[in-house]
């Protein structure tokens, strides 16, 4: 199976954690996801996956337009639950020093009241697994979140948890992994140019 890992795109408040709150796209992330869909057009993708949050579900609605391809809803792409911290701005949490220790240590600790890394990496990959039984040698698009995107990158690649925050995920870019029975392969990281056709 290959799947393109997609994170959503823009939103008019990029200064803030978690947004689990109803977020639409911005202006310039409809047409992000646009050209998204664009780039797309001639993959043959047997399904498309989502994030329940708004602007995961915008963007893919983007790319299913005016094609038959399924359009699911998956709850194990949704954001990390930070839990306590959701809403809060950058500049609030720099003076935490959890904080500081959650970026360095992502892999041992809990933010209050929310998920640890490890367990949102659990969840992509148990998701991912599943889809690799069930789809085989298709194609298929999950749209998603930067960290949950990276957790997936990081298990498949050998990258541990506490450097995750060196692989750059930016908004409306597309990460590609090969799964079959017997391994994994990263096809392309964090590519927001023209689709290449790339393949498994």
């Amino acid at each position: 199976m290959l799947v393109l890992l997609i994170r959503h795109a823009m939103t008019p408040v990029q200064d803030r954690l978690g947004q689990r709150a109803a977020i639409s796209l911005s202006p310039e992330g409809e047409l992000q996801a646009t050209r998204l869909a664009q780039r797309l057009k001639n993959v043959n993708l047997a399904a498309v996956f989502t994030s329940p949050l708004t602007r995961a579900v915008q963007t893919a609605r983007a790319i299913v337009a005016r094609r038959e391809v399924p359009l699911i809803t998956e709850a194990a792409l949704r954001e990390v639950d930070v839990g306590e911290w959701d809403g809060r701005t950058f500049s609030e949490l720099e003076a935490m020093g959890l904080w500081k220790h959650f970026n360095t240590f992502r892999s041992g600790v809990r933010t209050p009241g929310g998920e640890m890394m490890i367990e949102v990496q659990a969840r992509i990959v148990g998701c991912l697994e599943r889809w690799a039984r069930e789809y085989g040698d298709h194609t298929i698009a999950a749209v998603s979140h930067a960290d949950v995107i990276r957790g997936a990158i990081c298990h498949y690649s050998g990258i541990p948890l506490d450097v995750s925050m060196r692989v750059r995920i930016c908004h409306g870019s597309i990460s590609a992994l090969s799964l079959w029975e017997s391994g994994a392969q990263l096809i392309c990281l964090n590519d927001s140019g023209e689709w290449g056709g790339w393949s498994s």
